[in-house]
Protein backbone atom coordinates (compact mmCIF):
# COMPACT_ATOMS: atom_id res chain seq x y z
CA UNK A 1 0.00 0.00 0.00
CA UNK A 2 1.41 3.33 -1.06
CA UNK A 3 1.39 6.09 1.52
CA UNK A 4 0.65 9.72 0.69
CA UNK A 5 3.66 12.04 0.78
CA UNK A 6 1.76 14.32 3.17
CA UNK A 7 2.54 14.66 6.84
CA UNK A 8 -0.69 14.44 8.81
CA UNK A 9 -0.34 16.29 12.10
CA UNK A 10 -2.64 17.34 14.89
CA UNK A 11 -2.35 20.92 13.66
CA UNK A 12 -3.47 19.86 10.18
CA UNK A 13 -6.48 18.01 11.57
CA UNK A 14 -7.39 21.06 13.65
CA UNK A 15 -7.09 23.30 10.58
CA UNK A 16 -9.34 20.99 8.58
CA UNK A 17 -11.98 21.05 11.30
CA UNK A 18 -11.84 24.84 11.44
CA UNK A 19 -12.15 24.99 7.67
CA UNK A 20 -15.05 22.55 7.21
CA UNK A 21 -16.64 21.86 10.61
CA UNK A 22 -15.93 24.88 12.80
CA UNK A 23 -18.50 23.83 15.40
CA UNK A 24 -16.25 20.85 16.24
CA UNK A 25 -12.91 22.67 16.08
CA UNK A 26 -12.97 23.70 19.74
CA UNK A 27 -13.14 20.14 21.07
CA UNK A 28 -10.08 18.48 22.57
CA UNK A 29 -8.03 16.64 19.94
CA UNK A 30 -5.68 13.76 20.73
CA UNK A 31 -4.00 11.34 18.34
CA UNK A 32 -4.68 7.66 18.98
CA UNK A 33 -1.88 5.17 18.43
CA UNK A 34 -2.38 2.45 15.86
CA UNK A 35 -3.95 2.03 12.46
CA UNK A 36 -2.36 1.54 9.09
CA UNK A 37 -4.59 2.72 6.28
CA UNK A 38 -5.88 5.56 8.46
CA UNK A 39 -4.58 7.57 11.36
CA UNK A 40 -7.07 8.53 14.02
CA UNK A 41 -7.60 11.39 16.44
CA UNK A 42 -10.07 11.34 19.30
CA UNK A 43 -12.23 14.43 19.15
CA UNK A 44 -13.79 15.42 22.46
CA UNK A 45 -15.32 12.53 24.40
CA UNK A 46 -17.58 11.07 21.77
CA UNK A 47 -16.04 11.51 18.32
CA UNK A 48 -13.05 10.41 16.25
CA UNK A 49 -11.41 11.82 13.13
CA UNK A 50 -10.09 9.27 10.63
CA UNK A 51 -7.48 10.55 8.20
CA UNK A 52 -6.41 8.35 5.25
CA UNK A 53 -2.70 7.84 4.74
CA UNK A 54 -2.65 5.16 2.03
CA UNK A 55 -3.94 5.31 -1.53
CA UNK A 56 -6.76 2.82 -0.91
CA UNK A 57 -8.01 4.24 2.39
CA UNK A 58 -10.33 6.96 1.00
CA UNK A 59 -12.43 4.35 -0.80
CA UNK A 60 -12.72 2.36 2.42
CA UNK A 61 -13.89 5.47 4.27
CA UNK A 62 -16.51 6.06 1.59
CA UNK A 63 -17.67 2.47 1.98
CA UNK A 64 -18.09 2.95 5.73
CA UNK A 65 -20.03 6.17 5.22
CA UNK A 66 -22.34 4.45 2.72
CA UNK A 67 -23.10 1.26 4.62
CA UNK A 68 -22.58 1.71 8.36
CA UNK A 69 -25.78 3.76 8.73
CA UNK A 70 -27.60 0.78 7.21
CA UNK A 71 -25.95 -1.86 9.40
CA UNK A 72 -25.45 -0.12 12.74
CA UNK A 73 -29.07 0.02 13.95
CA UNK A 74 -29.42 -3.77 14.06
CA UNK A 75 -26.01 -4.63 15.56
CA UNK A 76 -25.95 -5.47 19.30
CA UNK A 77 -22.39 -4.19 19.94
CA UNK A 78 -21.23 -0.61 19.59
CA UNK A 79 -19.85 0.30 16.17
CA UNK A 80 -18.58 3.63 14.80
CA UNK A 81 -21.11 5.68 12.86
CA UNK A 82 -20.25 8.47 10.43
CA UNK A 83 -21.12 11.94 11.70
CA UNK A 84 -19.43 14.34 9.26
CA UNK A 85 -17.63 14.12 5.93
CA UNK A 86 -14.38 15.91 5.23
CA UNK A 87 -14.01 16.94 1.61
CA UNK A 88 -10.74 17.26 -0.33
CA UNK A 89 -9.36 20.79 -0.15
CA UNK A 90 -6.18 22.79 -0.56
CA UNK A 91 -5.18 21.69 2.94
CA UNK A 92 -5.61 17.96 2.31
CA UNK A 93 -6.40 16.33 -1.07
CA UNK A 94 -8.40 13.32 0.14
CA UNK A 95 -11.73 12.73 1.82
CA UNK A 96 -11.75 12.11 5.58
CA UNK A 97 -14.41 11.26 8.17
CA UNK A 98 -15.64 12.20 11.61
CA UNK A 99 -17.08 9.11 13.32
CA UNK A 100 -18.58 8.31 16.68
CA UNK A 101 -16.05 7.05 19.24
CA UNK A 102 -16.50 3.47 20.46
CA UNK A 103 -15.60 3.41 24.18
CA UNK A 104 -13.43 0.67 25.62
CA UNK A 105 -9.96 -0.69 24.98
CA UNK A 106 -8.88 -2.48 21.79
CA UNK A 107 -8.13 -6.13 22.41
CA UNK A 108 -4.54 -5.74 21.22
CA UNK A 109 -3.94 -3.62 24.36
CA UNK A 110 -5.86 -5.66 26.90
CA UNK A 111 -7.31 -9.15 27.36
CA UNK A 112 -10.68 -10.87 27.50
CA UNK A 113 -11.34 -12.06 31.04
CA UNK A 114 -14.85 -13.43 30.51
CA UNK A 115 -14.38 -15.88 27.69
CA UNK A 116 -17.84 -17.45 27.62
CA UNK A 117 -19.52 -14.05 27.74
CA UNK A 118 -17.28 -12.78 24.94
CA UNK A 119 -18.08 -15.87 22.85
CA UNK A 120 -21.79 -15.18 23.22
CA UNK A 121 -21.34 -11.48 22.49
CA UNK A 122 -19.37 -12.15 19.30
CA UNK A 123 -21.84 -14.82 18.21
CA UNK A 124 -24.77 -12.47 18.72
CA UNK A 125 -23.01 -9.71 16.81
CA UNK A 126 -22.25 -11.96 13.84
CA UNK A 127 -25.74 -13.46 13.81
CA UNK A 128 -27.10 -9.93 13.47
CA UNK A 129 -24.52 -8.95 10.85
CA UNK A 130 -24.64 -12.10 8.72
CA UNK A 131 -27.89 -11.47 6.87
CA UNK A 132 -28.36 -11.51 3.14
CA UNK A 133 -26.77 -8.44 1.60
CA UNK A 134 -28.42 -6.34 -1.12
CA UNK A 135 -27.33 -6.64 -4.72
CA UNK A 136 -25.33 -3.42 -4.61
CA UNK A 137 -23.34 -4.40 -1.53
CA UNK A 138 -19.56 -4.28 -2.04
CA UNK A 139 -17.70 -7.38 -3.16
CA UNK A 140 -14.49 -8.60 -1.57
CA UNK A 141 -11.26 -7.45 -3.18
CA UNK A 142 -8.22 -9.06 -1.56
CA UNK A 143 -10.35 -11.42 0.56
CA UNK A 144 -13.67 -13.22 0.51
CA UNK A 145 -13.05 -16.27 -1.67
CA UNK A 146 -12.80 -19.96 -0.88
CA UNK A 147 -9.57 -20.86 0.97
CA UNK A 148 -8.31 -22.70 -2.09
CA UNK A 149 -7.95 -19.39 -3.90
CA UNK A 150 -5.29 -18.33 -1.39
CA UNK A 151 -3.11 -21.45 -1.42
CA UNK A 152 -0.12 -19.64 -2.94
CA UNK A 153 -0.19 -17.06 -0.16
CA UNK A 154 -0.59 -19.73 2.50
CA UNK A 155 2.33 -21.72 1.09
CA UNK A 156 4.57 -18.65 1.14
CA UNK A 157 3.66 -17.80 4.75
CA UNK A 158 3.96 -21.47 5.76
CA UNK A 159 7.46 -21.83 4.33
CA UNK A 160 8.54 -18.55 5.87
CA UNK A 161 7.43 -18.87 9.48
CA UNK A 162 5.62 -22.01 10.56
CA UNK A 163 7.32 -23.56 13.63
CA UNK A 164 8.67 -27.02 12.81
CA UNK A 165 6.72 -28.79 15.54
CA UNK A 166 3.44 -27.27 14.33
CA UNK A 167 3.95 -27.71 10.60
CA UNK A 168 2.00 -30.96 10.20
CA UNK A 169 -0.97 -29.75 12.22
CA UNK A 170 -1.19 -26.35 10.52
CA UNK A 171 -0.86 -27.95 7.10
CA UNK A 172 -3.62 -30.43 7.95
CA UNK A 173 -5.98 -27.66 9.02
CA UNK A 174 -5.35 -25.75 5.79
CA UNK A 175 -5.71 -28.79 3.53
CA UNK A 176 -8.97 -29.64 5.25
CA UNK A 177 -10.26 -26.11 4.64
CA UNK A 178 -9.27 -26.28 0.96
CA UNK A 179 -11.12 -29.60 0.69
CA UNK A 180 -14.28 -28.17 2.27
CA UNK A 181 -17.24 -27.31 0.04
CA UNK A 182 -17.69 -23.70 -0.97
CA UNK A 183 -20.28 -21.38 0.55
CA UNK A 184 -23.56 -22.11 -1.21
CA UNK A 185 -25.80 -19.66 0.57
CA UNK A 186 -26.62 -16.13 -0.50
CA UNK A 187 -23.90 -13.51 0.00
CA UNK A 188 -24.21 -12.17 3.54
CA UNK A 189 -22.72 -9.07 5.14
CA UNK A 190 -19.19 -9.79 6.36
CA UNK A 191 -16.99 -7.46 8.44
CA UNK A 192 -13.94 -8.94 6.74
CA UNK A 193 -11.21 -7.80 9.14
CA UNK A 194 -11.94 -9.14 12.63
CA UNK A 195 -8.74 -9.22 14.66
CA UNK A 196 -7.59 -7.97 18.06
CA UNK A 197 -7.07 -4.34 17.02
CA UNK A 198 -10.58 -4.14 15.58
CA UNK A 199 -12.60 -5.37 18.55
CA UNK A 200 -13.11 -3.36 21.73
CA UNK A 201 -13.20 -4.73 25.27
CA UNK A 202 -14.95 -3.36 28.36
CA UNK A 203 -15.28 -5.10 31.73
CA UNK A 204 -13.49 -8.18 30.44
CA UNK A 205 -15.71 -8.88 27.44
CA UNK A 206 -16.35 -7.68 23.91
CA UNK A 207 -18.27 -4.42 23.79
CA UNK A 208 -17.63 -3.03 20.32
CA UNK A 209 -16.33 -3.66 16.80
CA UNK A 210 -14.54 -1.05 14.70
CA UNK A 211 -13.01 -0.53 11.24
CA UNK A 212 -15.56 -1.73 8.70
CA UNK A 213 -13.55 -0.59 5.69
CA UNK A 214 -13.10 -4.14 4.40
CA UNK A 215 -16.74 -5.17 4.72
CA UNK A 216 -18.15 -7.15 1.81
CA UNK A 217 -20.95 -9.50 0.84
CA UNK A 218 -19.91 -13.14 0.75
CA UNK A 219 -18.88 -16.16 2.81
CA UNK A 220 -19.37 -15.74 6.60
CA UNK A 221 -16.40 -18.05 7.25
CA UNK A 222 -14.12 -15.03 6.91
CA UNK A 223 -15.67 -13.59 10.07
CA UNK A 224 -16.09 -16.92 11.85
CA UNK A 225 -12.30 -17.33 11.86
CA UNK A 226 -12.48 -14.85 14.76
CA UNK A 227 -13.44 -17.80 16.96
CA UNK A 228 -9.70 -18.56 17.01
CA UNK A 229 -8.16 -15.20 16.08
CA UNK A 230 -10.05 -13.06 18.62
CA UNK A 231 -11.52 -15.23 21.36
CA UNK A 232 -9.47 -16.77 24.19
CA UNK A 233 -8.51 -20.41 24.35
CA UNK A 234 -11.49 -22.71 24.75
CA UNK A 235 -14.09 -20.23 23.52
CA UNK A 236 -14.51 -21.53 19.97
CA UNK A 237 -16.92 -24.30 20.90
CA UNK A 238 -19.33 -22.11 22.92
CA UNK A 239 -19.07 -19.48 20.20
CA UNK A 240 -20.24 -21.84 17.46
CA UNK A 241 -22.93 -23.22 19.76
CA UNK A 242 -24.31 -19.71 20.27
CA UNK A 243 -23.91 -18.72 16.61
CA UNK A 244 -25.83 -21.88 15.64
CA UNK A 245 -25.76 -21.24 11.89
CA UNK A 246 -22.44 -22.70 10.78
CA UNK A 247 -22.46 -26.10 9.15
CA UNK A 248 -19.42 -28.36 9.21
CA UNK A 249 -18.07 -27.09 5.89
CA UNK A 250 -18.23 -23.47 7.05
CA UNK A 251 -16.39 -24.28 10.27
CA UNK A 252 -13.69 -26.07 8.28
CA UNK A 253 -13.23 -23.06 5.99
CA UNK A 254 -13.19 -20.70 8.98
CA UNK A 255 -10.55 -22.76 10.76
CA UNK A 256 -8.32 -22.74 7.69
CA UNK A 257 -8.71 -18.99 7.30
CA UNK A 258 -7.69 -18.62 10.94
CA UNK A 259 -4.56 -20.63 10.09
CA UNK A 260 -3.83 -18.32 7.15
CA UNK A 261 -4.20 -15.24 9.35
CA UNK A 262 -2.12 -16.79 12.11
CA UNK A 263 0.82 -17.41 9.78
CA UNK A 264 0.51 -13.93 8.35
CA UNK A 265 0.69 -12.51 11.86
CA UNK A 266 3.76 -14.56 12.70
CA UNK A 267 5.47 -13.32 9.56
CA UNK A 268 4.60 -9.69 10.22
CA UNK A 269 5.81 -9.98 13.79
CA UNK A 270 9.10 -11.51 12.68
CA UNK A 271 9.59 -8.74 10.15
CA UNK A 272 8.92 -6.19 12.86
CA UNK A 273 11.40 -7.82 15.24
CA UNK A 274 14.03 -7.71 12.49
CA UNK A 275 13.25 -4.14 11.47
CA UNK A 276 12.12 -5.16 7.99
CA UNK A 277 9.56 -3.28 5.90
CA UNK A 278 6.07 -4.57 6.47
CA UNK A 279 6.40 -5.19 10.19
CA UNK A 280 6.55 -3.42 13.49
CA UNK A 281 7.26 -5.08 16.80
CA UNK A 282 5.62 -4.02 20.03
CA UNK A 283 5.31 -6.20 23.10
CA UNK A 284 1.70 -6.27 24.27
CA UNK A 285 1.36 -5.80 28.03
CA UNK A 286 -0.96 -8.72 28.51
CA UNK A 287 -0.60 -10.64 25.31
CA UNK A 288 -3.75 -9.23 23.74
CA UNK A 289 -5.30 -11.54 21.19
CA UNK A 290 -4.45 -14.72 19.46
CA UNK A 291 -4.45 -16.33 16.09
CA UNK A 292 -5.14 -19.98 16.64
CA UNK A 293 -6.06 -22.85 14.42
CA UNK A 294 -7.16 -26.20 15.72
CA UNK A 295 -9.51 -29.00 14.86
CA UNK A 296 -12.06 -28.25 17.54
CA UNK A 297 -15.61 -28.30 16.23
CA UNK A 298 -18.79 -26.92 17.68
CA UNK A 299 -21.18 -29.20 19.58
CA UNK A 300 -23.06 -31.35 17.14
CA UNK A 301 -20.31 -31.17 14.54
CA UNK A 302 -17.32 -32.49 16.44
CA UNK A 303 -13.66 -32.41 15.53
CA UNK A 304 -13.02 -32.62 11.82
CA UNK A 305 -10.24 -34.94 10.91
CA UNK A 306 -7.83 -33.62 8.28
CA UNK A 307 -8.80 -34.46 4.74
CA UNK A 308 -12.32 -35.61 5.60
CA UNK A 309 -15.56 -34.47 4.09
CA UNK A 310 -14.55 -33.95 0.45
CA UNK A 311 -17.63 -33.39 -1.64
CA UNK A 312 -18.00 -35.89 -4.44
CA UNK A 313 -17.36 -34.38 -7.82
CA UNK A 314 -15.88 -31.17 -6.48
CA UNK A 315 -12.76 -30.08 -8.42
CA UNK A 316 -9.56 -30.70 -6.52
CA UNK A 317 -7.74 -27.47 -5.75
CA UNK A 318 -4.02 -27.11 -5.48
CA UNK A 319 -2.69 -28.75 -2.32
CA UNK A 320 0.93 -28.84 -1.24
CA UNK A 321 2.17 -31.59 1.03
CA UNK A 322 0.22 -34.37 2.71
CA UNK A 323 -2.07 -33.64 5.64
CA UNK A 324 -0.81 -35.08 8.89
CA UNK A 325 -2.62 -35.44 12.18
CA UNK A 326 -1.38 -34.18 15.48
CA UNK A 327 -1.70 -36.03 18.76
CA UNK A 328 -4.96 -37.87 19.37
CA UNK A 329 -6.04 -37.11 15.79
CA UNK A 330 -6.29 -33.39 16.56
CA UNK A 331 -4.54 -30.71 14.55
CA UNK A 332 -1.95 -28.60 16.29
CA UNK A 333 -2.62 -24.93 16.98
CA UNK A 334 -0.97 -21.70 16.05
CA UNK A 335 -1.18 -19.14 18.83
CA UNK A 336 0.48 -15.77 19.03
CA UNK A 337 -0.52 -12.57 20.77
CA UNK A 338 -0.79 -10.24 17.86
CA UNK A 339 -2.45 -7.46 15.94
CA UNK A 340 -3.83 -8.26 12.53
CA UNK A 341 -3.13 -5.57 9.90
CA UNK A 342 -5.81 -3.08 9.03
CA UNK A 343 -7.32 -3.45 5.59
CA UNK A 344 -4.14 -4.67 3.99
CA UNK A 345 -3.99 -8.44 3.71
CA UNK A 346 -2.95 -9.47 0.20
CA UNK A 347 -3.30 -13.16 0.90
CA UNK A 348 -2.00 -14.45 -2.40
CA UNK A 349 1.13 -12.32 -2.61
CA UNK A 350 4.68 -13.01 -1.57
CA UNK A 351 5.55 -12.43 2.08
CA UNK A 352 6.28 -8.76 2.81
CA UNK A 353 9.79 -7.59 3.50
CA UNK A 354 10.76 -5.85 0.27
CA UNK A 355 7.69 -3.73 -0.36
CA UNK A 356 5.32 -1.34 1.34
CA UNK A 357 3.79 -3.77 3.80
CA UNK A 358 1.38 -3.59 6.67
CA UNK A 359 1.94 -2.79 10.30
CA UNK A 360 1.45 -5.70 12.64
CA UNK A 361 2.63 -5.97 16.22
CA UNK A 362 3.41 -9.16 18.09
CA UNK A 363 5.54 -10.06 21.09
CA UNK A 364 9.02 -11.32 20.23
CA UNK A 365 8.26 -14.70 21.78
CA UNK A 366 5.57 -15.51 19.23
CA UNK A 367 7.10 -18.88 18.38
CA UNK A 368 7.25 -19.84 22.06
CA UNK A 369 3.60 -18.91 22.46
CA UNK A 370 2.73 -21.04 19.43
CA UNK A 371 4.42 -24.06 20.92
CA UNK A 372 2.68 -23.61 24.26
CA UNK A 373 -0.70 -23.31 22.58
CA UNK A 374 -0.09 -26.40 20.46
CA UNK A 375 0.28 -28.45 23.63
CA UNK A 376 -2.90 -27.14 25.24
CA UNK A 377 -6.50 -28.04 24.58
CA UNK A 378 -9.03 -25.41 23.60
Amino acid sequence: MTRFPIEITTDLVRDLLEEQHPDLAGLALREVEGGWGNRMWRLGDGLAVRMPRTEGAPDLLRKERRWLPVLAPRLPLAVPEPVRTGEPSALFPMTWTVMTWVPGEPLDRTAIGRGDHAAGALAGFLRALHVEAPGDAPAGTDRGGHPGVYTDGFDDFFRAVVPDDLADGVRAVWDDAVAAPEWRGPPVWVHGDLHPANVVVSEGTLSGVIDFGDMFAGDPAWDLAAAWVVLPSGAASPFFGAYARADEATIRRARGLAALKGLFLLLMGRNGDQGLPGGQARVGAGGAGGARTCSEGRPGVGAVRPGSGRTAGRPRRRRVGRPAEGRSGQSACVHTASTFPEGSAKWNRRPPGKSNGSVVTVPPAASTAAREASRSSL
